[in-house]
């Protein structure tokens, strides 16, 4: 849902679009919508951006089809509740290559082709500062996100290339809404002292501020976009 509203504000700006998903269906429905309502090229390209072979693929294919790639967005992410004394090494590592080691992948072989200007946003979350029972790995996976933002930072910095991230509250979503009941939600909105839950829009507009020219002074930094959440 963030990735999607992301595009279109992007696509609205003029910017081609190029979605992966391993959804492959769900993904043209969406390409095809955003090309229709805004003019703009885009593309689909199914991939595992856990698994490198397929991670490079992804960037040869937009640059054969686009010539450049100007802005990626690590969006993958997956948080599968385990306790951890009953968390298995598959459930630690599933989260980890879906997360974590996607974000490497894919910002090492786009960075590798990107221009100066170029950006790099990466979704975190607040679980990266406030611990969740029963996502160990999940606030590990993004604790490890934003130390990856902010030392890849550094070593594209010469490069003129930005890389941040966004790190959400909690967002209303029909994934969200699925996993939880009336009593949770109020419970959740309860500690954010903006006294709601965020929207998709609220995500999707600091990503394009953070893939934009008008961010061109900010890198390595993480924005918290929580309502207040992690301020208490």
């Amino acid at each position: 849902m963030v990735l999607t509203i992301s595009s279109e504000l992007m696509a609205e700006s003029g910017a081609k679009i190029v979605i992966s998903d391993i959804d492959l269906k769900e993904s043209e429905k969406t390409a095809a919508e955003i090309s229709k309502k805004f003019k703009v090229e885009t593309a689909v390209i199914t991939c595992d951006v856990s698994k490198k072979e397929e991670v490079d693929n992804l960037i040869n294919k937009t640059v054969t089809k686009f010539g450049k790639i100007d802005i990626l967005v690590n969006n993958a992410g997956i948080y599968p509740s385990v306790r951890f004394l009953d968390m298995s090494e598959d459930d630690w590592d599933k989260v980890i290559k879906i997360n974590l080691k996607s974000v490497f992948l894919c910002s090492q072989a786009a960075a590798k082709v990107m221009q100066p200007g170029s950006k790099i946003v990466n979704i975190s979350s607040i679980a990266s500062f406030v611990g969740f029972q029963g996502l160990v790995h999940y606030c590990a996976s993004k604790g490890g996100i934003n130390g990856m933002i902010r030392a890849l930072a550094l070593e594209l910095a010469p490069k003129k290339i930005n890389v941040n991230g966004v790190a959400p509250g909690a967002i209303d979503t029909p994934g969200s809404r699925e996993g939880s009941n009336e009593e949770t939600r109020k419970q959740t909105i309860a500690m954010i002292p903006w006294a709601r839950m965020g929207t998709p829009e609220d995500i999707a507009c600091v990503v394009v501020f953070l893939a934009s020219e008008e961010s061109d002074y900010i890198t390595g930094q993480i924005l918290i976009v929580d309502g207040g959440w992690t301020i208490q």
